[in-house]
């Protein structure tokens, strides 16, 4: 086994190139599980296990509670813990959180279609019907901000920038939070691109900044339908991807009003919803994008 330090590992590599082949040092993304546990009135609950890379697990556990509808303010935690119950194993420790509601019980889960089981690579498998975000009570979009494409376009190299663990690792997602002038405001960085956002969202939710209504959320890989469904439910406007989008993201971002932004890179991006917020030449882009 791998011998595993936080987020990252160190392992041994065969390089070849041009023919040649040497033996080098290598860091790998740690990938691990987290469980999720309620615990409310004496009562304890697993709602959620995922893949994911340690580091920010209480973050990523109130992201996912809060995009998943169990929980919606801060004064509803009674504290974040990690399990540290005499009949875990202690290397398991730190894999196991317990989320103490302030509730007289434990909340009614049968709704929860995605709870229990999610890996890193997909997220917590789908809900299958754009109603069901409908039904969440999202709070509605502002109009604005009205973001320049050079803006835009300048996040990717940001969001690089500030990559600390896939500068050394190579091997891991990253979800951006910026505000409507480009400035970053939170990174944070997973296996799974789900867990990222959901760590960004988590940290908004537990610094009381949610509604995010006037910033800009860019992920580096592709745009889903789960990423477009947990920005819908923390009120983001705008929401970028360095690849592309797929078609239920798109379909969540024109129901919702949302700005889709797909393929940001350098000196290009693709608008696939919500081009009222972009302005080019000091003009706000064209509604006819929507319907074609």
């Amino acid at each position: 086994m791998i011998p595993r330090v936080g987020s990252k590992v160190r392992t041994r590599v065969t390089v070849v190139e041009s023919g040649r082949h040497r033996v080098r040092d290598d860091q790998l993304a740690t990938e691990e599980p987290l469980e999720i546990r309620l615990q409310a009135a004496g009562e304890t609950q697993t709602v959620a296990v995922t893949m994911r890379t340690p580091g920010n697990d209480f973050e990523l556990a109130a992201g996912f509670l809060h995009n998943e509808g169990i929980i919606s303010e801060p004064a509803q935690l009674n504290g974040i813990t990690y399990c540290v119950d005499a009949d875990v194993d202690a290397d398991q420790r730190y894999n196991i959180v317990n989320v103490g509601l302030r509730l007289a019980g434990l909340p009614e889960l049968a709704t929860l279609e995605r709870h229990f089981y999610t890996t890193s690579a997909c997220g917590v498998c789908g809900k299958a019907s754009l109603d069901a975000i409908a039904m969440r009570d999202c709070p509605a979009l502002p109009p604005g901000p009205a973001v320049n494409p050079s803006l835009l376009t300048a996040l990717p190299q940001k969001l690089r920038a500030a990559q600390g663990l896939f500068e050394a690792t190579g091997g891991l997602h990253a979800a951006g939070l910026f505000d409507a002038s480009g400035t970053l405001m939170c990174l944070r960085e997973d296996v799974g691109r789900h867990n990222a956002v959901d760590k960004v969202i988590g940290w908004a939710f537990m610094q009381r900044k949610l509604p995010l209504h006037d910033c800009i959320l860019l992920v580096s890989g592709r745009a889903s339908y789960e990423i477009l469904q947990k920005s819908t439910v923390a009120g983001l406007p705008v929401v970028c991807a360095v690849s592309a989008p797929s078609h239920l993201a798109v379909d969540v971002a024109r129901r919702f009003g949302v700005t889709l932004v797909g393929f940001l890179r350098e000196e290009r991006l693709n608008v696939y919803a919500g081009a009222q917020r972009i302005q080019w030449n000091g003009q706000i882009g064209p509604e006819e994008i929507e319907s074609s």
